[in-house]
């Protein structure tokens, strides 16, 4: 996500904290980088000029040229600025005084209108609230019979019609459909075309009046750049936009429409899309996002996803094996297999600090392919051999390659990584430094 803006602002502060003490002249070349990253990146030229001349400004007083960090000063006002033109803080989303509290998605067709439904009404459900699913997209019947088996999977309640039955309609059962179910949320999908068009917003409007929803959320595919950007102001024009959702992030590697589509609209980002599967989707923090860029990491969000991944009676199970020296291969398969529920390797490292830099020199799909090879290999072993894996000699590991489809090299290698993870974790102090188990707890 933003991997290519990330690395050039990147470069250009290891530059200038490497000089000690800043000129004018400094701050001003490193300016002039920044701002070609943020075109190169696609993000709105006004958005960027007006970016540049305030970190330029608060960059030359001398409070900040005369400290004794001056380029962690101007790295601290950066961060500041992103923040400020990712909206400031966070945007939640607002219920209705009386429930159900509706929530309306619009959008161009091909933006994942129909699977960020499905998304955001997982995430409702994941946090308490009880969602109603319906299927208003009568354009294009694959998203009805889509949004039925999203519903059927994430067991979520889903209302629809036959294609013939009129949006408005829909939508007026679905909120009787509601109340019967005590759904306190209505996440409703909208036709969608490829192009804005006045039939297109007409109906919209129709729908909007007949819902009186308390959101209405412009789904938008953040690889896109500009576009998007255009588009969320002709649906902000056309229907009157409380919040967005920009979906593709973990493609999107410039950053243009994250960086300008609030500065240029004034509507807030509410949610990101992450990746295909349903729990890729969380909500949008710009300082987190802030924080990524500059690759800082972001320690919060690797923590969210771990306490869902990770069930909370078996982390204190596995500690308690960790603590105790019982910790052996079959542990060693689970805790690989639940870090994948946090999604792709490269994703997790961008979170990390310091190893931000790293996350785009992954290649795709390594960690699916690695996991697979680790599953094969201890699965062809004896539970004798899982338990205890100092008794794995030649002969084995001649056997368990056979049994997995690998080499004897591979065997080693895993071996060895197992080693150095027991090393790793028994050097772990509960009380002195962070990890899984206790952030779980």
């Amino acid at each position: 996500m933003l991997e290519l803006l990330s690395e050039k602002i990147g470069n250009v502060f290891r530059k200038l904290s490497g000089r000690g003490r800043l000129s004018e002249k400094d701050v001003d070349e490193a300016l002039r980088q920044v701002r070609l990253a943020l075109l190169e990146a696609d993000v709105n030229l006004k958005v960027v000029k007006e970016f540049t001349a305030k970190v330029r400004e608060r960059s030359l007083t001398s409070q900040v040229l005369e400290s004794l960090t001056p380029a962690q000063q101007v790295v601290k006002i950066v961060y500041e600025e992103l923040v400020a033109i990712l909206g400031g803080r966070q945007s939640w989303l607002v219920p209705a005084s009386h429930p159900p509290s509706g929530v309306m998605l619009v959008g161009l067709q091909g933006s994942g209108k129909t699977t960020t439904a499905a998304k955001l009404a997982s995430h409702l459900k994941h946090s308490g609230q009880h969602p109603l699913l319906v299927a208003a997209d009568t354009r294009r019947p694959a998203a009805i019979e889509q949004l039925i088996i999203l519903g059927k999977q994430l067991d979520i309640p889903v209302y629809a019609e036959d294609p013939k039955v009129l949006p408005t309609t829909i939508c007026i059962q679905a909120i009787k459909q509601a109340r019967e179910l005590a759904a306190n949320w209505m996440v409703v999908d909208t036709q969608g075309r490829l192009h804005i068009n006045e039939a297109m917003m007409k109906e919209l409007v129709e729908i909007k009046k007949t819902l009186q929803p308390s959101e209405i959320l412009l789904v938008v595919d953040a690889m896109t750049g500009q576009e998007a950007v255009r588009v969320a102001q002709e649906f902000n024009t056309g229907v009157g936009l409380t919040g967005l959702i920009l979906t593709k992030m973990d493609g999107d590697a410039r950053g243009g429409a994250a960086l300008s589509i609030k500065s240029v609209t004034g509507v807030p980002i509410k949610f990101l899309g992450t990746g295909e599967r349903v729990d890729a989707f969380e909500p949008f923090y710009p300082d987190r996002l802030a924080s990524r860029i500059l690759g800082m990491g972001d320690m919060l969000t690797l923590i969210e996803r771990a306490e869902k991944a990770f069930d909370k009676q078996r982390a204190k199970e596995m500690e308690r094996k960790i603590r105790t020296a019982a910790f052996n291969l079959e542990d060693f398969l689970e805790q690989l297999q639940q870090v994948r529920k946090m999604g792709p390797l490269s994703q997790i490292v961008e979170m990390i600090p310091g190893l931000s830099s790293l996350a785009h020199r992954m290649p795709e799909g390594l960690e699916e392919k690695h996991l697979k090879k680790v599953e094969a290999i201890i699965f062809s072993m004896t539970p004798e051999e899982r338990q205890n894996p100092h008794i794995i000699d030649g002969s084995r590991r001649r056997r368990i390659a056979r049994g997995s489809g690998t080499t004897p090299q591979d065997i080693n290698q895993l071996l060895n990584q197992f080693r150095q993870a027991q090393k790793m974790i028994k050097q772990l102090d509960a009380g002195k430094v962070p990890h899984l188990f206790s952030m779980l707890k």
